[in-house]
């Protein structure tokens, strides 16, 4: 793993259906990330946010893929930054904002290795699939199209960042913690070759086979892996300040668990939290405890 963390705030709640999650990446700076990076011997950069337009100052555009062109274009921007980053050999640590920014971030990612005729593997730890698109989408909102969006299915302008598509192959995509998938959605995720591992999974397997078989997947004939970690894979009553809590998730250990799996391969090269929605927060708790699954995904021990 990189020795230097480049931080990178994506404060976009465009995507999303609830207001709020624009101030994840504040929530997060004020949980002390950046220090308690710091404290396990890490180099940190924060190189600031990306900009985001506000709702006010946004046009809608068509009903059902809300808000598509402002965020594509901060998609865009994050795109290059987080390639820029590590291409200069950083880790990049991308904080929400909602999820529709991991099409930047991946899109970053996947165009770094792709320069070096290497493949981008992923772990998109979350309740939901985030596969819609705007014609399954019963919402029209980004943030539950961002997955489609790597694999290839959905809007052109998020779909073809850097004029390809898809940015990984999805035998290398894999979802951990699902529990809420749209009717309408369900025949794309069957049909686009990821691999899903619902709760129901980490209940009869448990969290530590799921988890290694996870790793393995995403890693095969891949450089890295990219880690998108939704705090609402994390069940509400640890993670109450989400816009789409969906209960029986992760447990407190469960979540610190999978993070310290990921962190002992050794294979995570990028990693994003996403949807910290203070607004709907007590104490800020939701980022707290984002804060405590990166320190265990970055390697923190006990012992």
């Amino acid at each position: 793993m990189a020795q230097t963390i480049a931080i990178l705030g994506a404060p976009l709640d465009l995507g999303a259906g609830r207001r709020g999650v624009d101030m994840g990446p504040s929530a997060l700076r004020v949980a002390n990330l950046n220090a308690k990076l710091v404290s396990l011997g890490y180099k940190v950069e924060d190189l600031g946010n990306v900009f985001a337009s506000q709702q006010e100052s946004s046009r809608i555009g068509a009903a059902h893929a809300r808000y598509l062109k402002p965020i594509a274009e901060t998609c865009v921007e994050l795109a290059h930054k987080v390639e820029r980053a590590a291409g200069q050999g950083k880790f990049p640590l991308v904080l929400g904002g909602d999820h529709s920014v991991a099409v930047g971030t991946v899109s970053g990612m996947a165009h770094h290795f792709l320069k070096k005729k290497q493949k981008l593997g992923i772990i998109w730890l979350d309740a939901h699939t985030d596969m819609n698109t705007p014609d399954s989408s019963p919402s029209g909102n980004v943030h539950g199209m961002p997955l489609a969006c790597l694999v290839g299915y959905g809007p052109k302008p998020l779909t073809h960042l850097y004029g390809y598509a898809p940015k990984v192959d999805p035998k290398n995509v894999v979802l951990v913690g699902i529990r809420d998938v749209d009717l309408s959605e369900r025949p794309i995720v069957k049909q686009s070759g990821v691999r899903v591992f619902t709760m129901r999974d980490i209940d009869e397997r448990g969290l530590r086979s799921v988890m290694e078989e996870a790793v393995m997947i995403a890693s095969e004939g891949t450089a890295g892996i990219h880690l998108s970690l939704d705090m609402d894979g994390v069940d509400p009553d640890e993670a109450p300040g989400v816009g789409t809590p969906v209960r029986g998730g992760f447990s407190y250990r469960e979540a610190h668990l999978a993070m310290e799996i990921l962190s002992d391969s050794r294979r995570v090269r990028s990693m994003e939290v996403v949807e910290v929605n203070p607004v709907l927060d007590t104490a800020n708790r939701t980022a707290l405890l984002g804060v405590e699954l990166v320190m265990s995904a970055m390697g923190k021990r006990i012992l």
